[in-house]
């Protein structure tokens, strides 16, 4: 007979191995979670266990939702049922109890970021009440050989987290992104994340965070100019980064609001694919 309930802090261990038996069949590629990587998303992505759900068949998993929490609302950061179990209605008995819990304690905003590959997940979001609000693209960067442009009166510097809040570059008025790459999470993450400049004598004018992935490849965190160039300091920086050995850039899930389809462009980036933003107000069932 099936069950469910909400999870407590102490209920990691559950968790994990309930990630581990209904989330990793759908996606043998990726590393087992273990209860320090979970932990570490608690840090990172503020998961909430008392967002997080649990389906039993008798005393065993059989399907899982992982729910972050912030002010601004909650993110359904992952949900999945065990292959043996698939269309019996659990996955959208968590959604629904999820939103219904919301709805009496907030936030009442609920989003998912999801795959645009995966047809049935978009089809169990929309079937759920959630509307697809916006389209996140992954963008690629393969850097070709080219001269940078001159920056008169400018300079290059190493810059950190703490560098940019300190200059009021990380607050309120911030762009919209995806979940793992807001002001929130590169916040946790700063001792992962390292960032150049472009700076004049009284300002920073353009930054990019970026995390080393492997000997040749980074992921772009985030890229950001204030002045109106047509991209000549974010190609400078671009540019530092390949001579210090970089030749690919991912820069993952860009919200529209985020960055302009057109200067990544300008900037050599191209779509490599992407996930569909849902989401939905909570309410009561």
């Amino acid at each position: 007979m099936s069950s469910y309930r909400f999870c407590r802090t102490d209920d990691i261990g559950l968790l994990v191995d309930a990630l581990n038996r209904c989330w990793a069949p759908h996606f043998p590629g990726e590393p087992a979670v273990t209860p320090e990587t979970f932990k570490r998303s608690i840090r990172d992505l503020q998961i909430w266990c008392s967002s997080c759900m649990v389906a039993f068949d008798g005393s065993t998993p059989i399907g899982v939702l992982i729910g972050a929490k912030r002010p601004s609302g909650t993110l359904v950061h992952k949900i999945a049922v065990h292959p043996d179990h698939l269309r019996q209605g659990h996955a959208r008995h968590l959604l629904t109890s999820l939103g219904s819990k919301l709805a009496i304690l907030g936030p009442p905003r609920i989003v998912a970021e999801v795959p645009e590959t995966l047809a049935s997940a978009s089809a169990l979001f929309s079937a759920s009440g959630y509307v697809e609000e916006e389209r996140l693209t992954d963008y690629v960067l393969q850097h070709q050989e080219r001269e940078p442009p001159e920056l008169a009166g400018r300079f290059v510097i190493p810059v950190t987290i703490d560098d940019l809040a300190a200059n009021g570059l990380l607050g309120d008025d911030h762009p919209q992104t995806c979940w793992a790459r807001s002001v929130e999470t590169i916040t946790a993450r700063k001792d992962e994340i390292e960032g150049l400049a472009v700076a004049s004598d009284e300002r920073i004018e353009a930054y990019v965070l970026y995390r080393k992935r492997e000997a040749e490849e980074a992921e772009i965190v985030s890229l950001r100019a204030f002045i109106e160039d047509g991209g000549a300091r974010l190609k400078a920086l671009l540019s530092q980064l390949r001579a210090q050995g970089t030749e690919w850039f991912r820069f993952p899930k860009v919200h529209p609001a985020e960055i302009s389809k057109e200067l990544l462009q300008t900037l050599g980036f191209r779509g490599a694919g992407g996930h569909l933003l849902y989401a939905a107000r909570a309410r009561s069932q």
